[in-house]
């Protein structure tokens, strides 16, 4: 994924990198930031604090776009958009924009990642879509037929009415977010979701899907999944054919004071 270059000429040895370096891989030496042989895990703390862009990231392509603080955002809007949030499941006939698309993407690219890993990649299923939701619904009718003794969601299973459009709600947008990573996929699924509420989308997790893709080795391979790939969540996506008035109520808090 690309190498550490520090430019001498331009560095002034203020320390920033080295401080801010997770994994003390930079050091000052001769009033100079150097890199020592491993330690890199080139998550750009360096390449974004330096003052004087005296780091540069080697093979891999490096934004010169301004820094945005979140605290740029106003908090009770930002506050009150969150609370007001709905899982959405009727959804208007139309497509999702591809500058749209590519931004959900996006966010989910520059979600956070434990040891910057980057594990997490996201599966568009796009013409494989219909073919997914027949599996599922085809799984899903099979275990109302034959039941789930014991299960929370055995009363479920007996009332719901298994549709061919269950999974997916006739929306026009699903992406699987896949990683080995359960944390990583789910905080990418976070950021990607607020992106497209942004946007003026509505978002549905499917859990029932990711489910569907632990159980059935046809779906895995349908959508591509490598032997230790998993879908952890599965986010749907489009134009809501529902409003909603008012923001729900809330159990309060659990927290724990030590």
């Amino acid at each position: 994924m690309g190498t550490i270059a520090i430019n001498e000429e331009l560095c002034i040895g203020c320390s920033l990198c080295v401080n801010d370096c997770p994994n003390a891989y930079l050091y000052i030496e001769n009033n100079k930031a150097h890199t020592r042989d491993v330690g890199c895990i080139r998550c750009g703390h360096c390449y974004a604090i330096c003052p004087r862009n005296a780091i540069t990231m080697t093979g891999i392509n490096c934004p010169e776009d301004k820094v945005v603080s979140m605290s740029e955002i106003d908090t009770e809007t930002l506050l009150s958009a969150m609370k007001s949030r709905r899982s959405v499941r009727h959804f208007e006939d139309r497509p999702v924009e591809e500058e749209k698309i590519q931004k959900i993407l996006e966010a989910g690219r520059y979600a956070p990642t434990g040891g910057n890993a980057q594990n997490v990649s996201f599966t568009i299923l796009g013409s494989k879509q219909k073919e997914a939701e027949e599996i599922c619904v085809g799984i899903f009718r099979e275990v109302q037929k034959t039941g789930l003794p014991g299960s929370p969601y055995s009363s479920f299973m007996k009332r719901v009415n298994i549709t061919d459009d269950f999974f997916f709600k006739g929306a026009p947008l699903v992406i699987a977010v896949v990683s080995e990573n359960s944390v990583n996929a789910s905080i990418a699924a976070s950021y990607m979701e607020i992106m497209a509420e942004s946007l003026g989308l509505g978002v549905l997790y499917s859990g029932f899907f990711a489910t569907c893709a632990k159980v059935s080795g046809k779906l895995r391979k349908l959508i591509g999944l490598k032997k230790k790939e998993k879908v952890v969540t599965c986010l749907i996506f489009g134009y809501p054919a529902v409003k909603y008035q008012r923001i729900v109520p809330r159990k309060p808090a659990k927290v724990r004071m030590l």
